[in-house]
């Protein structure tokens, strides 16, 4: 019996393996820093929680040792570049090391980081906001940003406080509150929800007669006094005086 050609093509393909079957892309090879890079050595601080995964080699599709979190300090002992983004070998204490995106990371050691992470701090929301503007702070104590990201962070905390307000005033029992004697505004300044915000040193005033919670302004007086005669003062100025009047209010 004779088939068609176009059968016994078929046939052939199949037989082959060259229908139906995916070929795997031929892995691209790592290309390593030949000469000793300035970053090696240095130290760095994770930021960018998103990017932030330790792999075991330098490549988007390598085993994942785990995320690291935000803050943690790692060193550099090597610079790669494969699948398109630069990698850095860390070693991040106590007893990890391997590759993470070099994104992931800021230091004071690479050109552009400072400004990189000032248009981070304004990209993002929610307490992410908050605590990479921290990071920003620590980082870059002298930054020309540092007076625009100060006001920025006192309006985010301000915002803050009132959800916090709201919050305390639907979870707090009034009843239990009441039958147990304790002052008043001791059950809102134990309030569960200020506990992250304690421990990244912001403080929340409390006004009892209103109920209400108030950014303290830490961050538009240091402004006021660090960076006097610049617009951001002005406006800093204009939040400390509203927030005085707040904290009087009956």
């Amino acid at each position: 019996m004779k088939f068609p050609v176009s059968t016994i093509l078929l046939i052939v393909l199949v037989a082959t393996g060259h229908i139906f079957a995916q070929k795997r892309p031929a892995p691209i090879k790592p290309k390593t820093t030949a000469a000793r890079s300035t970053e090696v050595g240095q130290t760095a601080v994770v930021v960018d929680e998103t990017l932030s995964i330790l792999r075991k080699t330098p490549s988007l599709f390598s085993e994942v040792v785990h995320r690291m979190q935000r803050g943690r300090k790692v060193q550099i002992l090597g610079v790669a570049e494969a699948d398109g983004v630069k990698f850095y070998k860390v070693t991040a204490p106590p007893s990890n090391f391997g590759w993470v995106q070099a994104d992931a990371v800021f230091g004071k050691f690479r050109a552009g980081d400072e400004e990189r992470l000032a248009k981070l701090v304004q990209a993002i929301d929610a307490f992410d906001q908050i605590e990479i503007a921290g990071q920003f702070f620590e980082l870059y104590p002298t930054s020309k940003f540092r007076p625009a990201i100060l006001l920025l962070y006192g309006d985010i905390l301000e915002e803050a406080a009132a959800k916090l307000t709201k919050s305390a005033s639907t979870q707090l029992k009034r009843d239990e509150m009441a039958a147990s004697g304790a002052p008043l505004h001791s059950y809102y300044l134990n309030f569960n929800m200020l506990d992250r915000y304690r421990r990244l040193g912001i403080i929340f005033l409390f006004n009892s007669a209103a109920k209400q919670f108030h950014y303290d302004g830490a961050s538009w007086k240091e402004i006021v006094t660090k960076f006097p005669g610049t617009n951001e003062a002005v406006e800093a100025q204009k939040r400390l005086d509203a927030l005085k009047v707040k904290m009087e209010k009956k």
